[in-house]
């Protein structure tokens, strides 16, 4: 069950490892959450994910709106199918009406991002994977952090650390990302002379105050580096309803861009500016300091390892001094152990198959 750009990605490693592991007939179900040829067919050609087999078409809207409206077609379509289990990813409305639909239709569900909190209930994102992991029947955590977490809401039952999938990706695809992207000639972008921002969120986006001192801090980073924007459809939108465009006249501002493309981009940056979960993990993936434009992260282990930090205060003197700091070279970062090997989706598919 997937939805959303980083469901796809999340699912390439395990779809494969499911189809290696044998004896599954894997049905995949799109609900259509990101439905632009930039925002999701790209990322199935790229990833090389089996088309799905079924596209709900649901697309956007409120998310009680676009919750309910993926239940109502779920439903039927598990009805139909008589899946063993459904397989969810992440944190997205997606993940919340595969465990509800899957749920109430006495399905087991098994979640894969399972235990990520960051302990702010106004996200969205933070009550899906909240409900989502007190569904499932089996609970596949990235890291002891996860597990921690699911312990303490008194979830210890087919629980399993398998490490980040998000790793696994980054070392199935970074090779083919060096061979096949042209984006850093394209863009005439030098490796380790530009900053990569992404900037998607709605507490972001539609407070006018904060995405004021955001879209400020980049038009001074300009003045030390070539800034590159893939600006996401709604942070354009609320970019040109508060007419803040403007400040954006010497940045870069790009299309979102495909996956391989993404990792050229991360890999190649002196230092990224993000509110998106996955990119936190990739800038560490690829060694490259992080900003994270959010009041807390659930992706915590960056944090402590010094690779990503958050400014406190989303204002333009907060953020700025952010970044400076992060730039400075000669930082002390560790490693960090918790995402495992890059065999997490092969775990994954080994437990699925043991337990389901």
């Amino acid at each position: 069950m997937i939805g959303a750009r980083p469901q796809f990605i999340k699912a390439a490693p395990v779809s494969k490892a499911l189809r290696e592991h044998g004896g599954f007939k894997e049905i995949l179900v799109h609900t259509g959450q990101h439905y632009d040829a930039n925002m999701s067919q790209v990322f199935f050609d790229e990833l090389e994910i089996t088309l799905p087999h079924h596209n709900l078409e649901v697309g956007s809207g409120g998310h009680g709106e676009q919750t309910g409206e993926m239940l109502k077609r779920l439903e039927p379509l598990l009805v139909s199918e008589k899946p063993d289990v459904v397989l969810i990813y992440g944190d997205t409305n997606s993940t919340l009406a595969g465990a509800l639909a899957a749920s109430k239709l006495h399905v087991p569900v098994a979640h894969v991002e399972a235990g990520l909190r960051s302990f702010n209930r106004n996200m969205p994102e933070e009550l899906n994977r909240i409900v989502a992991d007190h569904l499932s029947t089996l609970l596949f955590c990235p890291t002891k952090t996860a597990i921690a977490n699911l312990k303490k809401e008194g979830l210890a039952k087919n629980v399993f650390k398998t490490g980040d999938v998000m790793y696994d990706v980054a070392i199935m695809f970074s090779e083919k990302a060096k061979r096949n992207s042209t984006i850093l000639s394209a863009l005439r972008l030098k490796p380790g002379e530009f900053i990569l921002v992404t900037i998607h969120r709605p507490e972001n986006t539609d407070d006018k105050t904060r995405l004021t001192s955001i879209f400020t801090v980049l038009d001074a980073l300009t003045n030390d580096c070539a800034i590159v924007f893939p600006m996401h459809p709604r942070t354009k939108k609320m970019a040109e309803s508060f007419g803040l465009a403007h400040l954006l006249s010497k940045v870069k501002v790009i299309e979102p861009t495909g996956f391989l493309d993404m990792i050229r981009l991360e890999s190649n940056a002196s230092l990224i500016i993000t509110d998106s979960g996955g990119v936190q993990k990739e800038a560490y993936f690829h060694r490259v300091p992080c900003v994270t434009l959010r009041d807390e992260t659930e992706w915590v282990e960056t944090v402590e390892a010094g690779w990503n930090r958050m400014p406190g205060e989303m204002t333009k003197g907060s953020i700025l001094g952010t970044v400076r700091e992060m730039a400075l070279p000669g930082a002390k970062r560790k490693t960090i152990r918790e995402y495992g090997d890059g065999k997490a989706a092969e775990k994954i598919a080994g437990t699925i198959a043991k337990l389901t």
